[in-house]
């Protein structure tokens, strides 16, 4: 038997498709599997989703770097993200600068990136749908 592992699994209660296309811009996210609700082998039961779910994220899994992160539209429900952040650790300060620009646009910084005892480069975010984010340099031995 394999060992464990967490994996996150994001609900952008009908963002998850514009999600998608930021992350792939903002942080180089290339989906794996994308499956609508309508593509499903088995219907919804009555009242599951909205109407107009249809065509909407039932589950989607994308790879940034080696992490795979799933997701979805979830199944109406706008809550949050809240009590965690997704933390993201790059090679370079100009690859930390990029990142960090790229995942703020229309969002909110929470701590701008700045040196820190632990980190060249080191801030926090919440982008434009809400998911709070950490961005890090990587310190060399």
């Amino acid at each position: 038997m394999s060992a464990p592992f967490i994996q996150p699994y994001l609900f952008f209660g009908g963002r998850c498709e514009e999600a998608l296309a930021f992350y792939k811009t903002a942080i180089g996210a290339e989906v794996e599997m994308l499956m609508r609700y309508s593509d499903s082998p088995e219907p919804c039961a009555p009242g599951m989703i909205p109407p107009g779910y249809e065509n909407k994220v039932m589950h989607t899994s994308f790879r940034v770097g080696s992490s795979v992160i799933m997701a979805s539209d979830g199944c109406g429900d706008t809550s949050p993200f809240a009590g965690f952040s997704l933390s993201i650790t790059v090679a370079t300060e100009a690859e930390a600068d990029r990142t960090f620009n790229a995942l703020a646009e229309g969002g909110e910084v929470t701590m701008p990136l700045a040196k820190t005892f632990w980190s060249p480069r080191f801030g926090m975010l919440k982008d434009k749908f809400g998911m709070g984010w950490m961005i890090s340099t990587e310190v060399c031995p």
